[in-house]
């Protein structure tokens, strides 16, 4: 299944029972859970693996598009890690109370896997890099180590192994 994200096509593997889902585009989260207050923010993309039973939560950042927000450098870590949580807290909702039945049991799903993984994908122009992505790890990995303490960040050409997913 491919999932588009700004120029980047994200091609998951699903024919093993896998399901990707663009959370951010949800009506549960659009019309319900972004009312709950001001700032309710998520993450780009969830995947469940069922190969790996694994749950990942990914982010996409794509600073080769003119249009990408800036978020300065030093606020980075603190987008996600916000994202993160809010999307956490959204598929908790969204399990008992989404009225899309597909969204409700994606969520339980989602929730039921042994575990959960965080990816920052993120592309840049390599000769002028706005964001470093050793800092940007060593941060991320301070702020969200309760729930995944071997977070990634990635482009498209360093996805590792247990990324079953290929973008273009």
């Amino acid at each position: 299944m491919i999932i588009t994200e700004g120029v980047l096509n994200f091609n998951f593997p699903t024919d093993d029972g896998s399901l990707p889902s663009k959370y951010d585009e949800w009506r549960f989260y659009r019309h319900h859970f972004c009312k709950i207050t001001e700032g309710i923010k998520a993450v780009d993309f969830i995947y469940i693996d069922q190969t790996q039973h694994c749950t990942w939560l990914i982010e996409v950042k794509d600073y080769r598009h003119p249009q990408t927000e800036k978020i300065k450098p030093s606020e980075l870590a603190d987008a996600i890690t916000l994202k993160v949580r809010d999307t956490l807290a959204g598929l908790a909702a969204a399990k008992f109370n989404a009225t899309d039945e597909n969204e409700k049991q994606f969520s339980q799903h989602a929730l039921e896997m042994s575990e959960i993984r965080v990816v920052l994908h993120l592309e840049q122009v390599l000769a002028k890099r706005y964001i470093e992505p050793a800092d940007i790890l060593t941060k991320l990995k301070q702020k969200l180590k309760a729930i995944d303490a071997h977070l990634k960040v990635v482009n498209k050409d360093s996805l590792k192994s247990n990324m079953r997913w290929v973008v273009k």
